[in-house]
């Protein structure tokens, strides 16, 4: 089998003939691994053995000179954020907005982003590889970065129509930029891949009927976007989300990336037993008390671990529990987890 046809038959509840790889990582980690084997990009890639390629719309739109002289850089709706990583947003401009106030906004044009250039880019793997595409539309985040995380939990309740119309504002630009990616090269594309992060360390970061009346619907409204271009749809979403599962799946998500093990209720049986064939689950193996903090034979003990529990009967994708693989990580573990997936995760 081909990449590409290995994780469609995973997305379909088919068996392949092995699980798949999936690599996601740090710009820290991959470059330590690219200098430590020796490797570019895509050398990189295919020695993880990742089955997936992923394209991307370019930012074609006005510069913006950051204001804060702290800031590393700018949302698309105009969030400076400072820090480590992508940092911490310096501002919450619609903390205190009115529903004009939502209306008024400076919000983004989609046509800022440059979808010409995707199809080319996924057709040069010649069909050899899952591509995921789309944007990744982390509405709830961008929610908090205008609002401010405690504000926002209050405003769901005291004011919930000018959260409603903050959500949609924000979805409105991420639908159509993902309409204008698919519209230019669906054909090309197999996977709608987005994140928000809806979990913490000891579950979800609302209640199941919070999650239901307001990020269902737009995650509802993005699966179906997917859908009708004949797409799969995959959300990247850490934390404890377990109480949360059957809505997304009711949403319409047909993959559910990093499954962070370590987190409240996301015990890898029950997650298999109840919802294993209906969703797909990408991940579960510890990226942090696996592959950080053991060695390479503790990592393959624990990998087929998983393995046995994940991959029966299909619909499950290996990987690290969180995508972002950090530097501190060996390379040498990264390695002896996909080894130990191509060894022992096949299906014949």
């Amino acid at each position: 089998m081909t990449s590409r046809e290995r994780v469609l038959s995973v997305f379909e509840h088919e068996l392949p003939d092995r699980v798949p790889c999936w690599c996601g990582s740090s710009v820290e980690f991959w470059e330590k691994a690219k200098k430590e084997l020796g490797l570019d990009d895509e050398g990189l890639r295919l020695r993880f053995k990742d089955d997936f390629r992923r394209v991307f719309a370019d930012y074609a739109g006005p510069e913006f000179p950051l204001d804060d002289p702290k800031a590393i850089c700018r949302t698309p709706f105009g969030i400076e954020r400072e820090g480590y990583g992508y940092g911490q947003p310096l501002s919450h401009p619609l903390a205190e907005a009115t529903l004009e106030d939502v209306e008024n906004y400076p919000w983004p044009d989609p046509a800022w982003m440059d979808v010409s250039k995707i199809k080319s880019t996924a057709q040069a793997y010649d069909g050899r590889f899952a591509i995921l595409g789309g944007d990744w539309s982390p509405f709830w985040h961008d929610a908090i970065d205008l609002v401010g995380m405690e504000n926002l939990y209050i405003k769901m309740y005291s004011e919930p129509e000018v959260v409603d119309a903050i959500l949609k504002h924000i979805v409105d630009y991420y639908f159509e930029v993902s309409k204008r990616t698919f519209d230019a090269a669906a054909d090309a594309i197999d996977i709608f891949f987005m994140g928000n992060d809806f979990g913490s360390q000891t579950g979800p970061l609302m209640s199941p009927e919070m999650f239901d009346r307001f990020m269902v619907p737009h995650l509802a409204r993005l699966c179906d976007l997917g859908h009708s271009y004949g797409l799969k749809t995959q959300l990247h979403c850490c934390g404890g989300v377990y109480e949360l599962i059957p809505s997304m799946i009711e949403a319409g998500l047909d993959g559910l990336h990093a499954v962070q093990t370590s987190c409240r209720g996301m015990d890898m049986r029950k997650l298999k037993f109840e919802f294993g064939s209906k969703i797909v689950f990408n991940g579960a193996i510890d990226s942090h008390h696996t592959l950080i903090e053991k060695d390479t034979q503790g990592v393959v003990e624990d990998t087929r671990k998983v393995l046995d529990t994940m991959m029966p009967g299909s619909g499950y994708v290996a990987g690290a529990s969180h995508d972002t693989i950090l530097e501190e990580t060996p390379v040498a573990n990264v390695l002896a987890m996909f080894d130990a997936v191509l060894r022992c995760g096949l299906y014949a």
